[in-house]
This record gives C-alpha cells, structure tokens and sequence, in this order.
C-alpha cells in the first residue's frame, strides 16, 4: 500500500561478508502534501478539470529477452526524459546477485535512480504479487515526484501483472500460514517433493502438478489459498485474461506486412481504458541468430573475473542454500553454478577442464532455452510494440522519446526499425537448428586453467 503521506520502498538492511554495511539504496521518502483550496467552480473550469482527469500519466515499459540491451537502452532513455528506472527483473532484487543477473553498475545508478535493485536477501523468496505491489508503489512516487517511470526487465509474469493487475486472490492469515508450514517443512526438509505435491492436490488443487520442481514457495501459496478460500488458485480470475480475450478477437491477418504492429492499436477500443495508466510498452530485441551468439558471449563474460558469477554461486552455498531450492537459486546461471561447485565440492575441492566445459555448455544452452521462452511469451502479449535491438540505439531512443511526448494511442513503429516477432524464413530456422557455439575465450584446457585453481585453492 502506498501511505498517502509518505512512500517508501520495503528494503532490508542485511549484513554480508563482501557487501557494504549499509544498504547500496537507502529508503526514499517523498512527501505528498495536499493542501486544500476555497475556489469558485465556473463551467469552464469544470471543462478543464474533467479533460484533465480524463489524461491518463504515462509509464514506459521496457522488455525484451535476456542479452537484448534492454538496460543500457532504458538507461539512455532515462536520461533524456528525466526518467527513474524500476526493475522487473526476479533476479536483481537480491543483494549479492550482481554478475549473474547483469545489474546496473554503480555508476549506472549515479547517473540514473533505480529501483527494486537489492530489496532482498537471496535465502527469502519473492513473488509476483510483492513486485506488484513494490513496483506500482515505487511507479507512484516517481509520478509524484514529477519524473518519468521506466519500467524495465524480461521477467514477463511481472510485467502482465503490473500492466494488468493482479488476481483478487484472498490473503493468507496467520494461523493458515502456521498450518501450511507445519504440513509441508518436514517434507521440505527430506526433499520429498513428490510427497508435498500429491498432498497439495489431495488438498484440492490438481494444478501443483505443473509447478516447477522444487518451488516450495508456490505450493505452500497455493496450499494457503485453498485452505483460506476452500478454492484453488487457479479459481480466481487473472484481470489480464479479460485484455487477451479482447485482444484474440481482433483481426490479426497479416499486421506485420501491413506496417502495423499489434500492440495498443488493436485494443485501444477495448478494456485498456481501464487500466490506472498509459502503459507505452516496448519490446526490444534482434534476429535469433545474432542473440544467442550475444547470449552465449555474455555468459563466458560472467566468467573471467575471479569475483564473477562463481564466486557469487559460491557464497550461495556458503550460506546454506542449496540450487533449485528457492527463487534465487533457481534463476539461471547461479543454478548451475552452484550445481557445478557441489559435484567439485564431493570431488575433494577438485575440477577437470571437461567438468567446467560441460557447465559452461549448460549454462549457455538454459540461457538460449530462457530467451526462447521470453521470446514466446511476449509473442501473445500484443501491448508491446517490438523494435529491432541491431539498429543504431540513438535510432531507437529517438523514436521511443517522440513516441512518449506525442502519445496518443496509436503507434506504428518506422519500418527500418521493426522486429518481427517470428522467425522471418527457412533459412534463419534451417540455421538455429544447426547453431553451435563458438566461444572468444574458453576453447582450449588451458584457456580455463585459472577457474580450476580457484576451484581448488590449495591444489
């Protein structure tokens, strides 16, 4: 909830062996004062206030698949509109997670304010339902303190449920919470999640089948819910299935070749007057060749430095934490890493050169499998206005800065900087079948020689 008087940011000051003693981003208070006016009401006036209401504030919304350079185009944007930038992404709330989730460095944050960036230890767990809430509160204070909110991440649950709100799911009370817990933590505790899961669908909810192994965080939500409500989850009306089935209805045939994307156009007639802003929301990203080539790249570069995502992966488990055992420790690349330092750990400190090559390779492949996956899920978000990533960026931040001071609705995006969102032809796809990585750095045994003695200390 956002106090009428005062909004500041849940943060937690926490205290870590390598991070600083004090919060990177102390809470930020603005003070909204409302003063209260004797004025003498004429029809004009009453012309003027309704046409002013009747203006929605506008939020920049920025996404596209991990490698895009989402961030460093958010950031020049930010720049020229007076823009703060609020995170979408389920990673980059962690403090201590900075390589793995491609954080804004230091100086990124000095030129431009961010938020949700280091909110959370990485042992707690965060959802979509607390992102909603932080980043509606923190799109808040940015309009209030007269600047331009940026909304700027690739995890899409997020954003769907920022743009269209949240499900009126009921909330848990304590006592419901206190008996989930009870259920579930021995089962959690032994790692019987077969067990957890055929208990929460005996409970009455067939649908835990489907989650993702190992988030307990979820099935104990879903187990709240039915007990609170004596319904499963998936009962409650998700306020983005109304926008989707308005979108559907609309004739799609042939929007690309036509020069029109669809996006805001074909539902401006729709539902999207009720939504609380003016969502102009872009999606931004290159031919699926190019990408996974940069994503590839990209995840070798998290591997050079000694303080890279290995060290990171490394104080993970140093804390207790296991992989795949909460959101932090799923998120790619630290799952992996982490996975990769138990196999060295139960080898007496030990790494051969093809153990650290088939975690390179692993890491890479689930990575593309993740770009892929953003890839089809913004596909069916027809909001996003889709823009080519290897187009001159100065191009692109034009546009997008027009298309924000002459907002009207309507957008078509200029053709040279378009992205089509499916694979254009034959041959691009005859050549993701085919593609093979070619690495810059880790080729040879020798090339990862420096990874193995840090592995192993005192060999």
């Amino acid at each position: 909830m956002v106090n009428s008087s005062v909004c500041s940011l849940r943060t937690r000051r926490l205290r870590f062996p390598h991070l600083p003693e004090t919060p990177l981003f102390p809470p930020h208070r603005f003070s909204i004062t409302c003063r209260s006016r004797r004025t003498l009401v004429t029809a004009s006036a009453v012309s003027k206030r309704y046409k002013k209401k009747e203006t929605k504030e506008k939020v920049i919304v920025i996404s596209g698949p991990t490698g895009a350079g989402k961030s460093r185009l958010a950031l020049e944007l930010a720049k020229r509109l007076n823009g703060e930038i609020v995170s979408a992404d389920s990673v980059q709330v962690y403090q201590g997670l900075d390589v793995g989730s491609a954080k804004p460095s230091p100086n990124d944050r000095k030129e431009v304010k961010h938020h949700l960036l280091d909110i959370l230890h990485p042992s707690k767990d965060y959802s979509v339902g607390q992102f909603f809430e932080d980043a509606r509160q923190a799109t808040r204070c940015i309009l209030d303190n007269g600047r331009v909110p940026m909304v700027v991440g690739g995890t899409g649950l997020y954003l769907r449920w920022f743009i269209y709100g949240k499900p009126d799911v009921p909330k848990s009370f304590a006592d419901v919470k206190s008996e989930v817990y009870s259920e579930l933590a021995e089962l959690q505790k032994n790692e019987d999640w077969d067990a957890a899961v055929q208990l929460v669908v005996d409970a009455g909810d067939a649908m835990a089948q489907t989650l993702a192994v190992n988030d307990w965080y979820r099935l104990r939500r879903s187990l709240e819910i039915v007990k609170s409500s004596g319904s499963p989850p998936s009962a409650f009306r998700v306020p983005y299935d109304s926008f989707k089935e308005q979108g559907d209805s609309s004739d799609t045939n042939g929007f690309e070749s036509s020069g029109v994307q669809i996006s805001g156009d074909s539902m401006e007639d729709s539902k999207l007057s009720d939504l609380p802003y003016e969502f102009i929301c872009f999606f931004l990203s290159s031919q699926r060749l190019d990408l996974y080539k940069t994503i590839d790249q990209r995840c070798e570069d998290m591997l050079l430095e000694r303080d890279g995502i290995l060290s990171e992966a490394r104080w993970l488990l140093n804390l207790g934490l296991h992989p795949n055992s909460n959101s932090a420790t799923r998120a790619i690349g630290y799952r992996q890493a982490m996975e990769y330092l138990r196999r060295c750990q139960q080898h007496g400190e030990q790494s051969s050169a093809e153990e650290f090559y088939n975690f390179l390779s692993e890491f890479q492949k689930e990575t593309r499998n993740f770009a892929k996956r953003q890839l089809t899920w913004f596909r069916n978000e027809h909001i996003y206005h889709w823009l080519d990533a290897s187009k001159p960026q100065s191009a692109i931040v034009e546009f997008m800065d027009h298309a924000y001071h002459d907002w009207s609705g309507n957008l078509i995006v200029p053709e040279q900087l378009r992205m089509s969102r499916d694979i254009s032809n034959r041959q691009e796809a005859a050549q993701l079948k085919s593609y093979r990585t070619k690495n810059r750095h880790f080729m040879k045994d020798e090339d990862c020689s420096h990874i193995l003695e840090w592995v192993n200390p005192k060999g």
